[in-house]
């Protein structure tokens, strides 16, 4: 759900998407509120999933992770973006809770058309590594 991602780091992310007419989330020529939903939960996984694919001292990919979403504490979503429209995902990693094996957050997202904020949201995620 993502096309490309500028921006990546240990607490923060900036992806972009470019909604295609063939989109699983897209009706009637929007994107549906769960494809932003989506768009936002696998913008934020990013952050905390690549601590469980790469290795930062290698710079080599030593396995895959995956994200469930335990919770979405808050969701506005303010207007769906249109087919052929872009929209900018930021998400940024608020608390952090990392176990042997799995990773538990809380991280916010905000979604952008054309710089106009269409959806604001808050998750928490459960995240483990598989190697």
């Amino acid at each position: 759900m993502t096309t490309s991602m500028p921006y990546l780091d240990a607490s923060s992310v900036e992806t972009c998407f470019d909604i295609e007419p063939d989109c699983i989330f897209v009706r009637n020529d929007l994107l549906s509120e769960s494809g932003l939903i989506e768009n936002a939960a696998q913008s934020c996984a990013a952050i905390v999933a690549q601590s469980y694919v790469y290795d930062d001292e290698n710079n080599q990919k030593i396995g895959d992770a995956i994200a469930y979403i335990s919770a979405i504490k808050k969701i506005e979503v303010k207007k769906l973006p249109s087919v052929n429209e872009r929209i900018v995902t930021k998400g940024k990693l608020l608390s952090r809770y990392d176990d042997e094996s799995f990773s538990l957050c809380t991280m916010e997202a905000t979604t952008f058309r054309k710089g106009e904020l269409i959806v604001a949201c808050t998750f928490n995620f459960l995240i483990h590594g598989i190697r």
